[in-house]
């Protein structure tokens, strides 16, 4: 047990430092190759942080495991609104002027519901997988219009996100060092995960809902406090929204593509309901006075919290 926590936590420092390095490469390779900042700053701050996610996903299917996956992808997003955004809000209120992304969280209680209702019979098909990964380009090619018609400071703020270096080989360095950090931080989440989540008495599924979930947001709730703290509320929200969509289009809707998903009548009921409570809370924040306040950031903090010890409850009486 001792070794598989070790194991666990090296796991999470290698996939932030693997996140980090190919986020900085992807931007500075995008810019070199004619990319404007403010484009290759908008994917970089909407779907960067999803990438750990993504290499823990791609892992976990490819080793046979794919409860592990479902419930990594599905937690991260609940895990994103409620941990992540609630705990940067209860250290700074977030001043939100990123007004595409009330639409964009539109996009994200409608997808919850369409993977509800799409696993329904129990299964994830490649034909709905596929249907997840074309209306994740539908969402893109709307965000990028909708955005380009912010505020000419917000926009700026977006660009500066993605400023870095735009040398080939330090980017292609950085690529590379980032691709053997992933899968090496991937490999042993997969392998010791479940070492935990077996300890703990939970399946594949709930160890990817709740200890994978929530180890890999932590870095990101690290990095969204001090996002807050500065006065980046739009990053932080763009973080959050954003990472969201990707772990529900395109992580679940790839990994359908691969092969076909179970999907447990459980997950159905519960996890997936839950994940669009927390996307709803978050609506009227962001379309109200475009502040997360302190009180609210509580709010979600606490329904957060509510929602693990209820998964740990049905645990303890399953």
């Amino acid at each position: 047990m001792f070794e598989a926590v070790a194991f666990f936590v090296l796991g999470l420092v290698l996939l932030a430092l693997g996140g980090d390095s190919i986020v900085k490469g992807a931007s500075g390779l995008a810019q070199r190759f004619g990319a404007s900042p403010f484009v290759a700053g908008l994917l970089l701050v909407a779907f960067g942080t999803s990438l750990p996610e993504l290499a823990v996903n791609a892992r976990a299917v490819f080793t046979g495991n794919p409860a592990l996956a479902l419930g990594n992808a599905v937690g991260s997003n609940i895990a994103n609104v409620g941990l992540t955004l609630g705990a940067a809000a209860l250290a700074a209120p977030l001043l939100v002027r990123w007004r595409a992304l009330a639409p964009l969280l539109l996009c994200l209680m409608v997808g919850t519901v369409a993977v509800m209702v799409a696993g329904w019979d129990g299964t994830l098909s490649r034909f709905e997988g596929v249907l997840l990964l074309i209306a994740f380009v539908g969402v893109l090619a709307a965000c990028i219009g909708r955005t380009r018609n912010e505020k000419p400071e917000l926009q700026d703020a977006i660009a500066a996100f993605a400023r870095t270096g735009t040398s080939l080989g330090l980017n292609l360095l950085r690529f590379a060092v980032a691709v053997v950090l992933l899968y090496f931080g991937a490999r042993w989440i997969v392998q010791s995960a479940p070492v935990i989540g077996q300890a703990l008495g939970m399946a594949p599924l709930l160890t990817g809902l709740l200890v994978v979930a929530i180890g890999t947001a932590l870095p990101e709730m690290a990095a969204a406090i001090a996002a807050a703290r500065r006065g980046q509320g739009d990053m932080v929200a763009g973080h959050v929204i954003g990472s969201s969509v990707f772990n529900l289009l395109v992580i679940l809707g790839g990994m359908a593509v691969v092969r076909e998903v179970p999907v447990p009548a459980s997950f159905v009921r519960f996890e997936l309901p839950a994940a669009l409570v927390f996307a709803v809370m978050l609506y009227p924040m962001l379309r109200g006075d475009l502040r997360v306040s302190r009180t609210e950031g509580g709010v979600l903090l606490v329904a957060f919290v509510a929602w693990v010890v209820f998964e740990l409850f049905l645990i303890q009486t399953g």
